[in-house]
């Protein structure tokens, strides 16, 4: 069993992060999905940015780094493209981590510490036609971080939809999804047994 602290993306807390959240609980791992949003959902990606432009980008990340105090420190941090922000933040910074997975974003390792902690398993997963994730630079964030971090492996799927793992979007992807899931419960198996994951 592996504790997982998974932060949404841009359209907010949706039905379809809490459904893959659900997942992850069936097969066994305590996950907990902060909104970041405070109840606030967005039909699309553009009027979800809208609104954490108006708070400010900061403020989500600190939101998301906040919503972890009182937790153990032995977490794997997960987030979907805007939830990257804070997932990524405290893999790097917050002691213990057991691990991170980065789902259709990634930033450079610079944004928040000098090179990524040792010990730290991360995966990135996203299509090879994103155009937020190809366009926006995060696939060559990724592959610098596949090339530095000691266990790290980037997993791109056929496709061009951003958001296709959230089953409550029209961009879902169930094979995409599917094959997906079945990768990040390796991982979470690999991580709650103490093991490593190749």
């Amino acid at each position: 069993m592996t504790e997982i602290v998974l932060f949404h993306h841009a359209h907010g807390l949706t039905r379809g992060i809490v459904a893959f959240a659900d997942e992850l609980r069936h097969a066994g791992h305590t996950v907990h999905t902060p909104d970041l949003f405070e109840g606030r959902t967005f039909d699309t990606v553009e009027e979800g940015v809208g609104y954490a432009g108006d708070i400010g980008f900061g403020e989500v990340v600190e939101r998301g780094v906040r919503t972890v105090d009182g937790l153990p420190a032995e977490l794997v941090y997960a987030g979907f493209s805007l939830g990257v922000l804070p997932a990524q933040r405290l893999a790097q910074t917050r002691a213990a981590a057991r691990g991170a997975l980065l789902f259709h974003a990634c930033v450079p390792v610079s944004e928040f510490g000098a090179r990524w902690p040792d010990g730290v398993p991360v995966q990135v997963h996203a299509m090879d036609g994103d155009p937020f994730f190809v366009g926006d630079g995060d696939i060559d964030a990724a592959r610098a971080l596949v090339d530095e971090a000691e266990d790290a492996e980037l997993f791109l799927y056929p496709g061009d939809q951003h958001l296709f793992v959230d089953s409550s979007l029209s961009s879902y992807d169930a094979d995409a999804a599917a094959l997906l899931i079945e990768r990040v419960l390796g991982f979470l198996t690999a991580r709650s047994s103490g093991t490593s994951h190749g």
